[in-house]
């Protein structure tokens, strides 16, 4: 039976799943290996998809997609990966790289409709909603936030054995990725649609008794798409949680946001070799560096054009925030306060609370 967790890396820039790579990793790959989005059913052997190319994109799920928006969820990745079209990084990279049958170098491989049987019926099923293809840095690998997301929910099943964990949504909205390149934003419309059509599959396929979505993306736009996507499904009892939540005071109370202090200290907790050795800590004064201050990323998002520009200009890493943070944080109780906000929200789905968000 196929396990959720399989999509989770175990290693940093080594395999099939493009999001176990890093920002400069791919950036030297991806011109030259055939990157492919697959297109399958809940349940498709994680082994099969790693046989469709050396760079495999998280999969599309076509329980999730109505054709309504099918091909427009298709074309936004098209439009945002490697590079935002219309940026001097695509034009570039269309310039270097080989010629695919496809128009942007991605190849999108859509594999029979089958259904494979659930392994488990009832009790709450769980996944995440996150913005896996988002670069984090030279030293951290894109689903950043998808490893966060499943390192707190292996925990939590670990001690509730009614959750059920199933495939992560490794697509999402979000802005500061976008300058950097390696990152794949869907509209907060798209979002909301993909999140309702997945998460009837989900209630349908597990037959679950309630459905519990967590994330830890820190986009306010990214979250509420999200409670609006369970709000227009059938699910009859939901709760959303946004994992980092308890830990603001540690993170963007200190202007450590993306790819900082915080984010490395649990991705290092959940996994050590998830962090690149070959960055992180050695070439911890160029990582600060190169870095990104949140208050300038504030005010830059919401130009998009002008935020490529101060980026390119200044030759940023990817770290939006403060990476020396690290040494002011402690991942175990971090973990502990994320596990216990999951913990009381599983108990509250078990005493029959309904639409929570």
């Amino acid at each position: 039976m196929n396990d959720p967790l399989q999509y989770i890396p175990s290693k940093i820039n080594d395999g099939h799943w493009l999001t176990a790579y890093t920002l400069p990793q791919l950036q030297s790959r991806v011109p030259e290996v055939q990157v492919v989005l697959p297109i399958c059913s809940l349940g498709t052997p994680v082994e099969e998809l790693e046989q469709l190319g050396p760079l495999v994109l998280p999969p599309l799920y076509h329980e999730g997609l109505h054709p309504s928006f099918k091909s427009e969820l298709i074309s936004r990745v098209h439009r945002c990966f490697p590079y935002l079209r219309g940026t001097e990084q695509r034009a570039t990279y269309d310039g270097l790289r080989n010629t695919w049958d496809d128009d942007f170098g991605i190849k999108v491989v859509e594999l029979p409709e089958k259904q494979y049987p659930a392994p488990r019926q009832n009790g709450i099923v769980a996944f995440s909603v996150d913005t896996a293809v988002e670069e984090h840095g030279p030293h951290l690998p894109l689903c950043t936030d998808t490893i966060q997301s499943y390192g707190v929910l292996q925990r939590l099943a670990e001690t509730h054995d009614e959750l059920t964990i199933a495939p992560p949504v490794e697509y999402g909205h979000l802005t500061w990725g976008l300058p950097f390149g390696m990152s794949v934003d869907i509209t907060p419309e798209l979002v909301t649609k993909y999140v309702r059509e997945y998460t009837n599959a989900i209630q349908t396929r597990y037959d679950a008794e309630a459905i519990y979505v967590v994330d830890v993306h820190g986009s306010i736009v990214h979250r509420n798409a999200i409670q609006a996507g369970l709000a227009e499904s059938d699910a009859d009892r939901y709760l959303f949680r946004w994992l980092h939540d308890p830990l603001v005071e540690f993170s963007g109370n200190r202007g450590d946001q993306h790819a900082g202090g915080v984010e490395t200290a649990l991705v290092e907790l959940i996994n050590p070799d998830l962090v690149d050795s070959s960055w992180w800590p050695v070439r911890l004064v160029e990582l600060a560096n190169d870095q990104m201050d949140m208050k300038a990323a504030l005010e830059q998002q919401s130009y998009l054009d002008g935020f490529i520009n101060y980026v390119v200009s200044r030759q940023m890493n990817g770290i939006v925030g403060e990476i020396r943070n690290y040494f002011d944080v402690d991942a175990q109780h971090m973990m502990k306060l994320m596990l216990d906000t999951a913990s009381e929200d599983i108990n509250e789905l078990l005493g029959g609370s309904v639409f929570v968000g």
